[in-house]
């Protein structure tokens, strides 16, 4: 029980309620102490207990690591020694091409070597024949001195026996004299000429021929004449039926996907392809043998066959291109020269393939003019594109030469090998030595025995008009085409035509020749002149 005294509250019997809350306080910090002093060691036991798992958690991780790195370490050795391993092989390897490479330059060296030597010689022998050539015709030149004195001594000595007894004035006796001197004259130079022009050509046409057979030696080449057809052979002629398809959409849909007529008659297993066009014929003819090969023969797969045979073609055709280009040796051509290179082997001319034509004579004239010491590089290249515009000249107006020329110029060539091609036919004058080559080189490609043909009937045309044009001149008594039409023999009137004119009568022939008659390779003119005594014994 409480009782209040002197406005202070007491609990009966036991002590003041102040006291008593006091008390209670100091109980409630007291346990409170005691449960943060036991709270704080439980944390801290915790805590410590953490920290051991961590350290051991780290140490664990540590020891992983470091086996992983010697692992590491154990396979990056492992690896860099196989690298430097292979780095060694390669290193021998590269060391030994190019020791190899070096014993084969060191070998082209001495080749060449050896060549400059044999041209030295070759120079020094020229040099002798030049001023042996020189000596000649000072020799000459004194003799015409001595002949025109002698000459002009016989002039004076005719005009005074002329004064003294002719009937003529002095005038007159001028002019006859003259024309006499002058007859004389023109014989004596017309002989002169014709031994020192015979001398001189002797010489040449011997160092001609001999770096001409030298070429001809050294290029071997196969000849085949080549038609304007293909012929695509059949396993059966059941298979006929089955090109021609259904009231004929087979053949139409091939014929129209490749522009090319399909002969199907009474031959035995054998379809004929017809065209102008040799690189359409030849897609024809490598999507007709698919087709033949596969079996399924219908208008849409004739159609994905053809176009997938274009794009195989044009691929062959770039290949054919670039091949053609490193047999010759010649690098740096424009990719689409190297195209129409490659059109060039489904190209014939006479019969002749020109592919194969245009690299026989870039490789003739290169060896030509290598043993001149030319441009080599250059005689090579004007003939590897000599007849470049062959390759298209079914496509557009105009000639070969001209429609060549155009596309040299076009792609940048050089103007030198531009004017090659114009005058490999001789249209227009030769600037460079090596564009002669390019003629000389076309001329022995194709004129050479078994590389072209023609038809008998322009053959025989040919051989007529060239013995027309030798019995045109006066004076001729008859003219015989020889040797297939590689020789005239022109046999003269011996009363109407002297030896000295017979010189100037060849020239003539030649020329008219050369105006009026279109020939492969060159024609001989071989001037006769026989004089014959007859008398019969009675």
């Amino acid at each position: 029980m409480f009782y209040q005294t002197n406005g202070s509250l007491f609990l009966a019997g036991t002590v003041p309620a102040w006291v008593f809350a006091v008390v209670l306080v100091v109980a409630i910090l007291v346990v409170g102490a005691a449960g943060f002093f036991v709270g704080r060691f439980l944390y801290k036991k915790m805590f410590d207990k953490k920290v051991g798992d961590v350290e051991q958690t780290i140490k664990i991780m540590r020891e992983e690591a470091e086996n992983e790195c010697r692992a590491l370490k154990k396979e990056a050795i492992l690896e860099a020694k196989e690298q430097d391993l292979k780095l060694r092989n390669e290193f021998e390897r590269e060391s030994k091409e190019k020791r190899a490479e070096l014993a084969r330059s060191e070998q082209r060296l001495m080749q060449k070597e050896d060549s400059l030597d044999k041209k030295e010689d070759s120079l020094l022998k020229r040099s002798e024949q030049l001023e042996q050539q020189q000596k000649n015709l000072s020799r000459q030149e004194n003799e015409i001195k001595k002949l025109q004195e002698k000459v002009n001594h016989q002039h004076d000595l005719m005009i005074q026996e002329l004064e003294k007894v002719a009937q003529l004035t002095r005038e007159e006796a001028k002019k006859l004299l003259t024309e006499n001197i002058l007859d004389e004259a023109r014989h004596d130079a017309a002989v002169q000429v014709r031994n020192i022009e015979q001398e001189a050509k002797d010489e040449a046409d011997a160092e001609a021929k001999k770096i001409i057979s030298l070429a001809i030696q050294r290029c071997a080449s196969d000849h085949a004449s080549e038609i304007t057809v293909s012929v695509v052979p059949l396993p059966n002629d059941d298979m006929k039926a089955r090109i021609i398809g259904r009231e004929g959409r087979n053949i139409r849909a091939l014929e129209n996907a490749t522009g090319i007529e399909l002969i199907i008659d009474d031959t035995p297993e054998v379809v004929i392809l017809s065209g102008f066009d040799p690189v359409r014929r030849e897609v024809a003819r490598l999507a007709l043998e698919k087709l033949i090969g596969d079996g399924r023969i219908h208008p849409a797969r004739i159609e994905e066959t053809v176009e997938k045979v274009r794009k195989e073609l044009d691929q062959q055709i770039k290949e054919n291109g670039e091949a053609a280009m490193f047999e010759v040796g010649i690098f740096g051509l424009h990719p689409e020269l190297i195209k129409l290179l490659g059109r060039l082997k489904y190209r014939t001319s006479y019969g002749q393939n020109v592919y194969k034509h245009s690299i026989e004579v870039a490789q003739l004239a290169g060896m030509m003019a290598a043993e001149l010491g030319l441009d080599v590089n250059l005689a090579k290249r004007a003939g590897l594109l000599h007849d470049i515009g062959k390759a298209v000249d079914h496509e557009q107006e105009g000639t070969h030469i001209q429609i060549g020329a155009d596309i040299a110029k076009k792609y940048k060539e050089n103007a030198n090998i531009v004017n090659a091609i114009m005058a490999h036919h001789g249209d227009v004058e030769p600037k460079t030595v090596e564009a002669v080559l390019v003629q000389a080189a076309d001329a022995i490609s194709g004129a050479r025995p078994g590389a072209r043909r023609e038809t008998s009937t322009n053959y025989v045309k040919r051989l007529e008009q060239l013995e027309q044009i030798a019995s045109s001149f006066k004076g001729v008594d008859k003219s015989y085409a020889i040797q297939a039409g590689r020789e005239v023999r022109v046999i003269v009137k011996p009363e109407q035509i002297d030896d000295a004119q017979t010189l100037f009568l060849a020239k003539d022939i030649a020329k008219k020749i050369e105006q009026e008659l279109e020939y492969p390779g060159q024609i001989k003119v071989n001037v006769i002149r026989e004089y014959r005594s007859v008398e019969y014994a009675k």
